[in-house]
């Protein structure tokens, strides 16, 4: 067994209670980065912007060109749309405001575009703006909503790959 001296335990201090100080760690650059991300609004304004530079990137690379061969593997070995199909080019069409060629493209991501901004505002803004009461409802997939718009989704990538009038208003 161990012996413990007893008196020299009695003479420490009890710090229980006490936290003690954390030491600073790092340079001032990872420190002033660590604050940064520790921020609320931090992330609200990384997606943001995430969100911004992805449609300025397909604003200038227009995907609406279609000249060369298609880089969609599921295309490429079955021959059908796939259910994504289109989906950057009615992205194209939402960011410049053509919903009508937007929904030809991609009918299911138009439909689910204003749910998306709303969950991202929903999300965002208490972030943003925490000392105020800039609240909107939040809105929450209940597993009915989401198998729903999942069988939709499923029915439109049938459909739009159907040879016939008036189905081939949908091709890509």
């Amino acid at each position: 067994m161990c012996a413990v001296d007893e008196a020299a335990l009695a003479s420490q201090p009890d710090r229980s209670g006490e936290t003690p100080p954390e030491p600073e760690r790092g340079n001032p650059v990872q420190r002033w980065l660590a604050a940064v991300f520790a921020h609320p609004w931090f992330a609200p304004l990384a997606v943001l912007g995430c969100f911004s530079a992805a449609a300025a990137g397909v604003v200038a690379t227009d995907p609406t060109d279609n000249t060369g061969p298609s880089t969609c593997l599921f295309k490429i070995a079955t021959g059908f749309d796939c259910p994504g199909c289109g989906g950057t080019r009615a992205f194209y069409y939402l960011v410049t405001l053509n919903l009508p060629e937007a929904a030809r493209h991609h009918a299911v991501a138009v439909f689910a575009a204003p749910f998306i901004v709303w969950m991202y505002l929903a999300w965002a803004l208490p972030r943003l703006f925490a000392r105020r009461t800039w609240r909107l409802p939040t809105f929450h997939l209940a597993p009915g909503t989401l198998t729903a718009f999942l069988i939709a989704w499923g029915v439109f990538f049938i459909a739009r790959n159907l040879p016939w009038e008036p189905f081939t208003f949908f091709f890509v």
